[in-house]
């Protein structure tokens, strides 16, 4: 079993379409390891420009969001056939801000992550406890509620196209981060459910990604860590001057 490292941009509402390509051109003479996998996800304006200056490199380019209908009249809206189209490959799936700002619920993440997979895209799911839960001692209780309503009534093939993002909320954005201890503890977790969920062979493979204030300085302990395979990156993925190390880490 072996986990190609994956590292993922979430550059949020940041950079303008000359911006994204600036950086990605900036970015590709700096990747010293093909052992990568790297994803960008640009704003939905920055997605087309994004795709053809990332052409024939080892970027791929996705979607921080996706509305969970074909199509419709959901003003402000955009679905995954249009990012498709646009050339994503991977969508972002219930980050914790959408979550919080915009009272996305576990259900329907599960209904997202149903249309991305219909549309094949590779979906990026993001659970992760807030500070209260930790400190209460819920860290797995709420994990297992995220995990169960998220990917409820998915098949062993539908999971085996799913990444699994853990962001603890309480560390995103906020400088403060997870231990390299305590998010093995959480990946480990995570991995043990879906080896009960699908089978070991499923889970072995599954890629499990950190994100949370992920920075140059601890990009490397996290990797040594035995079921952590990447890292989310906000802040840090904004400079190519910090992003770039993160990716040859």
């Amino acid at each position: 079993m072996s986990r190609m490292p994956l590292i993922v941009a979430n550059w949020k509402m940041y950079k303008s379409v000359k911006e994204a390509k600036n950086f990605i051109n900036s970015l590709i003479p700096l990747i010293t390891s093909s052992k990568r996998r790297i994803f960008i996800a640009p704003s939905y304006p920055a997605i087309p420009a994004s795709v053809e200056t990332a052409d024939n490199s080892s970027n791929m380019i996705g979607s921080q969001n996706i509305h969970d209908q074909i199509e419709g009249a959901f003003t402000g809206e955009v679905s995954a056939k249009m990012i498709k189209e646009c050339g994503a490959q991977f969508c972002i799936i219930g980050h914790s801000e959408r979550r919080e700002y915009f009272q996305e619920s576990n259900l329907l993440i599960n209904r997202k992550l149903k249309r991305a997979l219909k549309e094949k895209l590779i979906p990026i799911l993001c659970v992760g406890e807030t500070l209260h839960e930790r400190e209460g001692g819920l860290v797995e209780a709420t994990l297992e509620t995220q995990l169960e309503e998220c990917l409820m009534a998915l098949n062993e093939e539908e999971v085996k196209r799913v990444v699994i993002a853990y962001e603890p909320v309480w560390a995103i954005g906020s400088g403060k981060t997870a231990t390299k201890d305590e998010a093995q503890d959480v990946h480990g977790f995570i991995r043990n459910y879906i080896q009960n969920l699908m089978g070991r062979r499923v889970a072995d493979d599954l890629p499990i990604v950190y994100g949370g204030s992920v920075k140059p300085e601890n990009i490397s302990s996290f990797m040594t860590e035995p079921d952590i395979d990447g890292a989310l990156v906000g802040g840090a993925s904004l400079d190519v001057i910090s992003f770039a190390p993160i990716v040859n880490f």
